[in-house]
């Protein structure tokens, strides 16, 4: 009977805490529910076509060329011996702390027209050369698929360490040559993390205003901002974004089917770090030059136009005045929801282990929904949902005194409240993959020997957990520090972040002087990254042998 009140219990905590992070989304359900035929048939006779076909192209062309792009680099790099590649395991990585937006400006100032590569190809084969128009679909799948790439990279990074080489041997006593292995074993078991990965980065691309409004391709997501701040219209964004948020559950409905019903354990104390292959020169040099190109046009390029920028205009004594506090103000606010969001995060997918019910499992999904909304749709839920939390907190404080209720929003706890209901997903998403990996064997040998499942959990699971948490706190991090629209909407009165100021200049085209603002941003997301990289290398992994006598008890598990 307790044990029935225990787990009653835990699942009405895990219901209640992933409704609150789900209360902005489910204000954007509700205006799907009761649609408004005069705004949709506007929006069909206008630009709702063009948004839907963009979004499509989006979703399809990111979410293929990361797959390829982040997988291929992961296998070569965990794989091969070539010169550098101590260097670029960890290095392919840092694309992913340059945001989209500033990608975007910087790609429109190097390629557009005027820019230096256009003028430079027509001085060298003529003015009637073609050049591919970087304000196109095809400018915006370069961009994207170069920030976003390192989310598959670094899963499917992490999934083939873990195989390590006992696998790869199996396979080759099969008969397998490598690239067949690659195909029919290793690769299947890496699916659910590869997956996770291009889930991640499609719904980042879908849920992008910056990079697709500098480039001239305008997206749903473009669109509710648009419909919102220009035309003021919060009945017509929010329906808009339920149709985001509809394609955002096809999403997750997708990645749980491409990875299937076979669950992949890894087995401790048994993975063995696989030998690099040698490869003959022009291979390992080949594989060089590949790393280089990518590290080169997605990492090496921003940050050194980013940096020229910057020196011009620290030179001519341009640093803003308030940047030191713009600083400060975004890495407290990004530590902050990266700590508390992956804490909500690991009691989620813990107790979706613990309680298999369909209704706490849609409960969590819903909650990780954030990541496919725009920033500014979810602040403008969460503005909904105060005004409606602010209504009853008068009542009540009216009942019992005639002070004034405590204004809930333009705080900082809204705030941190926005971004953890905007990045749920980049949290839950590895912290699940990295428990899916764990053999139920433990939990049930854990729940034989007397431990309480939270006892379970802080003793056995979270040492295998720790790289994947890892992973779902730097990435949060980083994507706060670069999260604009739900920031410029939520903060309080004069609090500024660094990815405001980037959004205020560039929105007066003043590119050069955004420069010192987004480098830091980019420059700030490196050391979290590097740190990462070398808590999850193939190097420092210790093997985890875990033992009742570790747990306090005789034998082993």
């Amino acid at each position: 009977m307790e044990i029935i009140s225990k787990r009653i219990g835990w699942s009405i905590f895990l219901i209640a805490l992933a409704g609150l992070t789900a209360l902005p989304i489910a204000y954007v359900a509700v205006a799907i529910l009761t649609p408004t035929l005069d705004i949709w048939v506007h929006l069909w006779q206008t630009t709702l076509g063009e948004m839907f076909a963009n979004t499509f192209f989006l979703m399809f062309g990111v979410g293929l060329g990361t797959m390829v792009l982040g997988t291929l680099l992961a296998w070569l790099v965990v794989v091969y011996d070539f010169p550098g590649k101590g260097f670029f395991d960890w290095a392919l990585i840092l694309p992913l702390a340059v945001p989209g937006y500033v990608m975007a400006f910087i790609a429109l100032s190097i390629f557009n027209f005027t820019g230096p590569v256009q003028t430079a190809f027509r001085g060298w084969f003529g003015s009637g050369i073609w050049f591919p128009d970087i304000r196109s679909g095809f400018g915006v799948f370069i961009v994207m698929t170069l920030v976003l790439y390192p989310y598959v990279y670094l899963l499917a990074r992490a999934a083939f360490l873990e195989q390590g080489a006992t696998l790869i041997d199996a396979a080759r006593s099969l008969g397998f040559n490598r690239t067949r292995a690659f195909f029919k074993v290793v690769l299947p078991m890496a699916r659910p993390s590869i997956a996770v990965g291009v889930a991640l980065a499609v719904m980042e691309a879908i849920a992008d205003v910056g990079a697709v409004t500098t480039l001239g391709f305008p997206t749903l997501s473009s669109g509710v901002y648009r419909i919102w701040v220009g035309f003021f219209d919060e009945k017509a964004a929010l329906e808009l974004a339920g149709v985001l948020l509809v394609i955002a559950l096809i999403l997750l409905f997708l990645e749980k089917k491409l990875r299937g019903r076979a669950r992949y354990y890894q087995e401790l104390g048994r993975s063995i770090k696989a030998e690099p292959v040698t490869l003959s020169n022009w291979r390992r040099w080949g594989i060089t030059a590949l790393c280089s190109t990518v590290l080169a046009v997605s990492f090496g390029l921003p940050l050194a136009q980013l940096g020229t920028w910057a020196f011009g205009q620290i030179q001519v004594g341009a640093l803003q005045a308030r940047y030191l506090e713009f600083t400060l103000n975004t890495l407290g606010l990004a530590v902050i929801a990266a700590l508390i969001t992956i804490f909500i995060a690991l009691l989620l997918a813990y107790g979706k282990r613990l309680n298999k019910g369909k209704t706490i499992g849609s409960a969590i999904q819903i909650s990780a929904m954030g990541y496919a909304i725009p920033g500014a749709v979810v602040g403008i839920g969460i503005i909904a949902a105060i005004i409606s939390g602010q209504t009853i907190l008068n009542s009540i404080y009216s009942f019992f005194s005639d002070n004034k209720a405590p204004i809930l929003s333009g705080s900082v706890t809204v705030l941190i409240y926005a971004y953890i209901v905007r990045f749920m997903a980049v949290a839950y998403r590895p912290t699940e993959a990295s428990l899916e990996k764990v053999t139920p064997n433990m939990d049930m040998a854990s729940r034989n020997l007397g431990k309480s499942p939270l006892s379970t959990l802080r003793l056995i699971h979270f040492p295998l957990l720790k790289v994947g948490l890892l992973t779902g706190a730097v990435l949060v991090f980083i994507d706060v520090m670069k999260e604009q629209p739900a920031t410029l909407l939520l903060r309080p009165l004069g609090k500024e972040t660094l990815a405001t100021r980037v959004w205020q200049l560039t929105n007066e085209s003043l590119w050069e002087a955004a420069a010192l603002p987004a480098i830091t941003i980019v420059l700030a997301g490196v050391i979290p990254i590097i740190f990462l990289m070398r808590a999850s290398s193939g190097k420092s992994r210790k093997t985890t042998n875990i033992t009742v006598e570790e747990i306090g008890l005789e034998g082993d598990i």
